[in-house]
């Protein structure tokens, strides 16, 4: 098996049960809860097929939504976050991004945390659009877009620094 292949998948399936099992299962101060498994999203290859990414970013929204009854909620985020990636990897990694010659593992802190932050927000914003549904609750959407956000851009990167493997 491709290690790229077999590393994606494990990495897939390790998030959606880290989520599902875990961070789900947190509640913190009522509201702050994590969503880990955007980091699916944020570390897959540079280099594959965009649509690829947008199909397994549905397939891992929609298991959560079955868990967690959100209506479709998390695919929507998840499929929004998919699509605009390249536009937030060119904004954050610049000419690197164009060559294909990004390592997100050896990158620059900076350009690297600025990538997963806006992904981050953009994600949780949508799906606390799609959960308050209602324009009265602009101040609990974004609300918890910040606070969750924050909490998941931590836990996000420390998961990435305690995981990643920098080949020199």
């Amino acid at each position: 098996m491709n290690s790229t292949l077999f590393i994606n998948t494990t990495r897939f399936i390790a998030l959606l049960l880290l989520q599902v099992l875990v961070c789900n299962q947190l509640n913190f101060m009522g509201s702050l809860n994590p969503y880990v498994y955007v980091l699916f999203v944020l570390l897959h290859p540079i280099g594959s097929n965009r649509m690829g990414l947008i199909f397994l970013a549905f397939t891992l929204g929609l298991i959560l939504d079955l868990f967690l009854d959100s209506g479709g909620a998390h695919a929507a985020a998840a499929v929004s976050m998919a699509y605009m990636r390249p536009a937030f990897l060119k904004f954050s990694f610049g000419a690197a991004y164009e060559y294909q010659a990004i390592k997100l593992n050896a990158a620059e802190a900076l350009p690297r945390l600025t990538y997963f932050a806006l992904l981050i927000l953009i994600h949780h914003f949508i799906l606390f659009t799609l959960v308050y549904f209602d324009s009265s609750k602009f101040k609990i959407i974004f609300y918890n877009t910040l606070i969750n956000g924050g909490f998941t851009l931590l836990l996000v990167w420390l998961l990435n620094a305690l995981f990643s493997s920098k080949k020199s």
